[in-house]
Protein backbone atom coordinates (compact mmCIF):
# COMPACT_ATOMS: atom_id res chain seq x y z
CA UNK A 1 0.00 0.00 0.00
CA UNK A 2 1.41 3.57 -0.40
CA UNK A 3 2.34 5.58 1.85
CA UNK A 4 -0.04 9.03 2.54
CA UNK A 5 1.27 12.02 3.45
CA UNK A 6 0.27 13.49 6.99
CA UNK A 7 1.46 16.34 9.07
CA UNK A 8 2.94 16.24 12.50
CA UNK A 9 -0.58 17.56 13.77
CA UNK A 10 -2.55 15.50 12.22
CA UNK A 11 -0.23 12.24 12.88
CA UNK A 12 -1.11 13.62 16.62
CA UNK A 13 -4.38 13.96 16.53
CA UNK A 14 -5.32 10.48 14.98
CA UNK A 15 -2.67 9.28 17.70
CA UNK A 16 -4.73 10.93 20.65
CA UNK A 17 -8.15 9.69 19.10
CA UNK A 18 -6.46 6.40 19.02
CA UNK A 19 -5.24 6.46 22.78
CA UNK A 20 -8.96 7.96 23.86
CA UNK A 21 -10.54 4.50 21.94
CA UNK A 22 -8.52 2.25 23.79
CA UNK A 23 -8.54 3.77 27.23
CA UNK A 24 -12.09 5.43 27.67
CA UNK A 25 -14.09 4.27 24.72
CA UNK A 26 -13.20 0.24 24.37
CA UNK A 27 -13.49 -0.14 28.75
CA UNK A 28 -16.98 1.84 28.67
CA UNK A 29 -18.63 -0.33 25.83
CA UNK A 30 -16.99 -3.36 27.66
CA UNK A 31 -18.38 -2.68 31.47
CA UNK A 32 -21.74 -1.42 29.18
CA UNK A 33 -22.16 -4.97 27.83
CA UNK A 34 -20.94 -6.49 31.01
CA UNK A 35 -24.01 -4.96 33.14
CA UNK A 36 -26.48 -5.44 29.94
CA UNK A 37 -25.69 -9.19 30.26
CA UNK A 38 -26.38 -9.31 34.11
CA UNK A 39 -30.31 -7.93 32.51
CA UNK A 40 -30.97 -11.99 32.09
CA UNK A 41 -32.01 -12.46 28.89
CA UNK A 42 -30.31 -11.55 25.74
CA UNK A 43 -32.80 -11.89 23.07
CA UNK A 44 -34.96 -9.08 24.30
CA UNK A 45 -32.34 -7.07 25.72
CA UNK A 46 -32.00 -3.81 23.99
CA UNK A 47 -28.99 -2.17 26.07
CA UNK A 48 -27.02 -4.91 25.41
CA UNK A 49 -27.71 -5.45 21.44
CA UNK A 50 -26.93 -1.42 21.67
CA UNK A 51 -23.35 -2.16 23.34
CA UNK A 52 -22.49 -4.74 21.28
CA UNK A 53 -23.20 -2.59 18.04
CA UNK A 54 -21.07 -0.26 19.62
CA UNK A 55 -18.67 -1.65 20.35
CA UNK A 56 -18.23 -3.36 16.55
CA UNK A 57 -18.19 0.34 15.82
CA UNK A 58 -15.28 1.11 18.58
CA UNK A 59 -13.48 -1.80 17.33
CA UNK A 60 -13.76 -0.79 13.55
CA UNK A 61 -12.72 2.52 14.07
CA UNK A 62 -9.75 1.25 15.95
CA UNK A 63 -8.24 -0.60 13.12
CA UNK A 64 -9.17 2.09 11.04
CA UNK A 65 -6.74 4.65 12.63
CA UNK A 66 -4.15 1.78 13.70
CA UNK A 67 -4.34 1.59 9.19
CA UNK A 68 -3.90 4.92 8.71
CA UNK A 69 -1.22 5.28 10.83
CA UNK A 70 0.68 2.55 9.79
CA UNK A 71 0.39 3.78 6.02
CA UNK A 72 1.20 7.00 6.73
CA UNK A 73 4.06 9.40 6.36
CA UNK A 74 4.48 11.97 8.52
CA UNK A 75 6.01 15.18 6.93
CA UNK A 76 7.71 17.69 9.32
CA UNK A 77 7.31 20.83 7.38
CA UNK A 78 9.54 23.02 9.47
CA UNK A 79 12.40 20.70 8.75
CA UNK A 80 11.77 20.93 4.89
CA UNK A 81 14.07 23.00 2.93
CA UNK A 82 11.60 23.93 -0.35
CA UNK A 83 12.76 26.92 -0.80
CA UNK A 84 9.96 29.60 -1.36
CA UNK A 85 8.03 26.83 -3.02
CA UNK A 86 4.40 25.44 -1.93
CA UNK A 87 4.83 22.14 -0.72
CA UNK A 88 2.71 19.38 1.14
CA UNK A 89 2.44 20.82 4.76
CA UNK A 90 3.01 24.73 3.27
CA UNK A 91 0.25 27.38 4.64
CA UNK A 92 -0.05 29.75 1.90
CA UNK A 93 -1.81 33.40 1.83
CA UNK A 94 -3.65 33.84 -1.23
CA UNK A 95 -5.31 36.86 -3.10
CA UNK A 96 -8.44 36.54 -5.44
CA UNK A 97 -7.03 38.64 -7.89
CA UNK A 98 -10.92 39.17 -9.40
CA UNK A 99 -12.08 40.34 -5.81
CA UNK A 100 -8.78 41.08 -3.94
CA UNK A 101 -10.11 38.68 -0.88
CA UNK A 102 -7.03 37.31 1.28
CA UNK A 103 -7.55 33.46 2.34
CA UNK A 104 -4.98 31.13 3.90
CA UNK A 105 -5.34 27.40 3.35
CA UNK A 106 -2.34 24.79 4.54
CA UNK A 107 -1.90 22.02 2.49
CA UNK A 108 -2.74 18.24 4.23
CA UNK A 109 -3.09 15.10 3.95
CA UNK A 110 -6.97 13.90 2.98
CA UNK A 111 -8.26 12.80 6.47
CA UNK A 112 -6.72 16.10 8.05
CA UNK A 113 -8.97 18.56 5.54
CA UNK A 114 -11.18 20.52 6.93
CA UNK A 115 -11.65 23.70 4.41
CA UNK A 116 -13.66 25.43 7.77
CA UNK A 117 -10.14 25.16 9.13
CA UNK A 118 -8.54 26.46 5.67
CA UNK A 119 -6.75 23.11 5.91
CA UNK A 120 -7.49 22.12 2.05
CA UNK A 121 -6.53 18.38 0.59
CA UNK A 122 -3.37 17.72 -0.92
CA UNK A 123 -5.47 16.28 -4.01
CA UNK A 124 -7.91 18.53 -3.84
CA UNK A 125 -8.22 21.17 -6.86
CA UNK A 126 -6.80 24.01 -5.12
CA UNK A 127 -3.75 22.49 -3.96
CA UNK A 128 -2.88 20.63 -7.15
CA UNK A 129 -2.73 23.58 -8.87
CA UNK A 130 -0.66 25.47 -5.69
CA UNK A 131 2.10 22.58 -5.28
CA UNK A 132 5.33 23.92 -7.16
CA UNK A 133 4.16 27.63 -6.93
CA UNK A 134 6.44 30.29 -5.62
CA UNK A 135 5.26 34.10 -3.87
CA UNK A 136 4.00 36.11 -6.56
CA UNK A 137 2.67 33.63 -9.04
CA UNK A 138 -0.90 33.74 -10.20
CA UNK A 139 -2.66 30.83 -9.93
CA UNK A 140 -5.94 29.35 -11.67
CA UNK A 141 -8.02 27.36 -9.97
CA UNK A 142 -10.84 25.01 -11.71
CA UNK A 143 -13.20 25.05 -9.00
CA UNK A 144 -16.85 23.45 -9.11
CA UNK A 145 -18.18 27.14 -9.10
CA UNK A 146 -16.30 28.02 -12.07
CA UNK A 147 -12.33 29.22 -12.08
CA UNK A 148 -10.86 31.32 -9.82
CA UNK A 149 -7.64 33.52 -10.15
CA UNK A 150 -5.59 33.37 -7.07
CA UNK A 151 -2.33 35.65 -6.51
CA UNK A 152 0.18 33.66 -4.06
CA UNK A 153 1.29 36.45 -1.69
CA UNK A 154 3.05 34.11 0.74
CA UNK A 155 4.42 30.85 1.53
CA UNK A 156 5.25 29.41 4.95
CA UNK A 157 6.23 26.18 6.65
CA UNK A 158 5.07 26.56 10.40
Amino acid sequence: MNKVPLTIRGAEKLRAELQKLKSEERPRVVAAIAEARAHGDLKENAEYHAAREQQGFIEGRIKEVEAKLANAQVIDVTKLNPGGKVVFGATVDLADVASGDEITYQIVGDDEADIKQGLVSVSSPIARALIGKMEGDEVLVQAPGGNREYEVLAVRYV
